[in-house]
């Protein structure tokens, strides 16, 4: 199930993702990446985050968050625990983020892939983004697609 996040319960699980599952791939200095820490409970604040576990009382085993900004729906993190990986859960968080963001107006959306997750870059292709250009500042592939074809 998805359900909006409850941050006394979810956030210790969602900070433990972005440890095992995101930060590997960056290639952001450790200075970078502790900033980033440091700034996660505000970042979570601003935006919607949504969670899939197994019931609606159960820890999650993936999240997503994200940002409207006018037209444009910004995927800001999206984590699946390793365990649950293939299993569909960031496919329907992803559609439930491109659904909330088409209900609000929005007709694009855009995500920030690190070099080399591959993995990543995979499977936002497969759900059709498709790839703008490569950020050498951040050695990360801006992706976008289009959200008015759904």
């Amino acid at each position: 199930m998805i359900r909006y996040r409850r941050p006394k319960q979810d956030d210790p699980v969602i900070y433990a993702l972005i440890e095992k599952e995101l930060v590997p791939h960056s290639h952001l200095s450790d200075k970078e990446i502790e900033n980033i820490r440091r700034d996660l409970p505000a970042r979570l604040k601003n935006g919607v985050t949504l969670v899939a576990a197994s019931n609606y009382e159960s820890d999650p085993h993936a999240f997503i968050h994200f940002m409207i900004h006018g037209e444009l729906l910004y995927i800001d993190m999206i984590a699946v625990d390793q365990k649950y990986q293939h299993k569909r859960y960031g496919k329907s968080l992803m559609a439930k983020a491109e659904n909330f963001a088409v209900s609000r107006g929005c007709s694009r959306s855009k995500v920030m892939v690190d070099a080399g997750n591959t993995h990543a870059h995979l499977f936002y292709s497969k759900l059709g983004y498709h790839t703008l250009r490569f950020v050498a500042q951040t050695q990360c592939y801006e992706m976008e697609k289009s959200l008015l074809s759904r």
